[in-house]
């Protein structure tokens, strides 16, 4: 039998990790089953009743006498738990403050419930539970495989004129969301351009190069060179379909950016980064005029999204500062004709949490992701799962700029898990690399730690 049967066999594929613990099971088949709950049209309900089980087990967990990890990021978890907490008390001083009664508060705190607490629940769980990131680095290339497979039919179906979008999942009426979380497409057309558009399994195309960015990350921290390779071209081949300009570009950027970051010890690097400081001091102007350039020809390639993004921006910004300055105004606001109807702070991060949350909540989210990524970036250094975790930051932040992350969690929750692993000092991730002399030193400071416990632990 050829060896490219072992990416269909579910036994051969996961066989060389040994035995996976329940939660690596739970976690890796929630990844590995993503196209078959999108056609179900259960994919939004997933995360949110998988990440408040998995927690709900770590606390029994905790409650029968089972430690959580102590270590020096542990601060970093509580800070996060702090974080969701405030966003929560801004968006009910936000309803409070605009009267929007008890109603649409409890809605808006289910709302909480599936978004940005979700996003500390995945920190918390990847830091605390005995997940290996390998798994989901696996997981991600099993769904570059689907997606190698699925292309020609979904190809076929735009070529054939057969209908794009099929169904409306009945399931709709448990989510609480858009029906665009709901619908199960097999193209679409861009009204822009007139253009074929893929969703492959997110609810509109952009979404799709960044969650499909996420996994193509974790295809590069793949092992096993049959399984990067596919991982890398079928979820290259979806953010390729999507055409998200910012997919494209942050593909381009992040696996170079990581590469760099995570070797700021070795001297090579840092004299290779000051001349190439050096250099752009030197030839600042014609690089920056290139820059803008391509920034201007990014941006007309879809004049009309630009245009509507950037009216978007202007209204959040305006109504935050003259309206609810520090804790927002509660709930997201349909806008006018004007930005196509479209939800005022949605098509970016920041604004959106300025105009719902306002200061207060814009600081409770930034303040833990600025130092998650700074803890990160030292860890990179020597820790091979921190430099995964980092290179999620860089594309989460990437994406900020152009999509709502909260939205979006119920996509992009492997990502935060990946960072809580990150986060966690591993000795079985250390780069041991012989020129890494930071890696060095930490299995160095390792080893004299368990020797000094050893008579301790006799006594």
């Amino acid at each position: 039998m050829l060896p490219f049967h072992r990416h269909f066999d579910a036994a051969a594929r996961w066989s060389e990790f040994g035995r996976q613990s329940t939660d690596e099971r739970i976690i890796v088949g929630s990844i590995t089953f993503t196209f078959l709950l999108y056609a179900l049209g259960a994919l939004y309900l997933l995360a949110p009743v998988l990440g408040w089980a998995l927690l709900a087990l770590l606390i029994l967990r905790w409650s029968a006498a089972q430690p959580l990890p102590q270590q020096n990021s542990t601060w970093l978890i509580y800070l996060w738990i702090g974080s969701a907490m405030m966003l929560q008390l801004c968006l009910i001083i936000g309803h409070v403050d605009f009267n929007l009664g008890l109603a649409k508060l409890i809605k808006s705190t289910v709302g909480w419930a599936k978004g940005w607490a979700l996003l500390s629940i995945f920190v918390v769980l990847g830091f605390c539970l005995n997940v290996r990131y390998q798994l989901i680095c696996r997981a991600a290339c099993v769904i570059g495989l689907i997606a190698l497979l699925l292309t020609p039919l979904l190809v076929f179906a735009y070529a054939t004129g057969l209908p794009g979008h099929l169904y409306v999942s009945p399931l709709k009426i448990l989510g609480g969301a858009g029906a665009e979380y709901f619908t199960v497409i097999l193209y679409e057309i861009d009204p822009f351009n007139g253009a074929p558009r893929w969703r492959f399994f997110a609810p509109w195309a952009p979404a799709v190069g960044f969650v499909a960015n996420l996994y193509f990350l974790c295809a590069w921290f793949e092992k096993d060179f049959k399984w990067r390779l596919v991982g890398l071209l079928g979820n290259a081949l979806m953010i390729l379909m999507a055409a998200s300009r910012m997919g494209m570009l942050v593909m381009l950027i992040v696996p170079l950016g990581v590469w760099a970051l995570s070797r700021l010890t070795r001297p090579w690097i840092i004299i290779s980064a000051a001349c190439c400081v050096l250099g752009l001091v030197l030839l600042f102007e014609p690089v920056s005029q290139q820059l803008m350039t391509l920034l201007g020809d990014i941006k007309a390639a879809r004049a009309d999204s630009t245009r509507v993004r950037e009216a978007l921006a202007n209204i959040a910004l305006y109504r935050w500062q003259a309206e609810a300055f520090w804790f927002g105004h509660g709930a997201v606001e349909t806008g006018t004709h004007l930005v196509e109807f479209m939800p005022i702070g949605s098509h970016h991060n920041w604004y959106g949490l300025l105009f719902v949350k306002g200061m207060v909540g814009f600081l409770g989210f930034l303040i833990p992701f600025l130092v998650t990524a700074c803890v990160l970036l030292v860890k990179a250094q020597y820790q091979v799962s921190s430099r995964l975790a980092l290179s999620m930051c860089l594309i989460l932040g990437f994406f900020s700029l152009s999509e709502n992350i909260e939205a979006l969690a119920y996509l992009t929750w492997p990502a935060w898990l990946l960072i809580g692993i990150g986060l966690r000092s591993s000795i079985q991730d250390i780069d041991t690399n012989n020129s890494n002399l930071l890696a060095q030193f930490r299995l160095l400071s390792e080893r004299l730690n368990t020797q000094t416990e050893r008579p301790v632990e006799a006594n």
